[in-house]
């Protein structure tokens, strides 16, 4: 029994609270941050660049397969017989190694942490101002002000004593 409510502790705490939703939100904002660059920022960069869609960008690999499987021919000319080297492939489809996804997961990478930076900066602007600010003065104790209004009515009597002794 110990155990759970050891992490039942541990579970409720703020610390963790706060960071489930730090996680929840940063979900969404990455979501937000990859539809500003794929939707606002990436259509004009690649206007720019002639046309571009940066997810389109791949280069078609498929001639490495086709030299590896005719080197394996050639190698099956020479071995033995029983002894197969190439695979029996029919028309096999184009394999393409795709960079232009990897630039735009870049350029994703990129703007989110330059958005998280600049969160991170106002926060803490924020905060040193809060510390910059002066604290307002604490309200005097009840005994400090119950002092300074015997102390002002001692200094009124005194004032109306000394008037009355320069009226005689």
């Amino acid at each position: 029994m110990g155990f759970f409510k050891e992490f039942k502790a541990f579970a409720l705490k703020g610390n963790v609270m706060d960071m489930a939703v730090g996680v929840i939100i940063g979900g969404a904002f990455g979501k937000i941050v990859s539809s500003l660059v794929n939707d606002i920022l990436m259509p004009p960069i690649g206007a720019l660049l002639g046309n571009v869609n940066f997810t389109d960008l791949k280069l078609d690999i498929s001639k490495i397969r086709d030299v590896s499987q005719a080197v394996a021919r050639t190698a099956d000319a020479v071995v033995p017989d029983g002894v197969t080297i190439a695979a029996n492939t029919a028309a096999a489809e184009p394999v393409y190694w795709c960079y232009g996804a990897f630039i735009q997961q870049c350029f994703d990478f990129a703007i989110l942490a330059l958005c998280v930076f600049l969160m991170v900066k106002l926060m803490n602007r924020i905060s040193r101002k809060k510390a910059e600010a002066p604290a307002p003065a604490p309200a005097p104790a009840p005994e400090v002000v119950l002092l300074t209004e015997i102390r002002d009515l001692l200094k009124a009597a005194e004032e109306k004593s000394a008037a009355e002794k320069k009226a005689e």
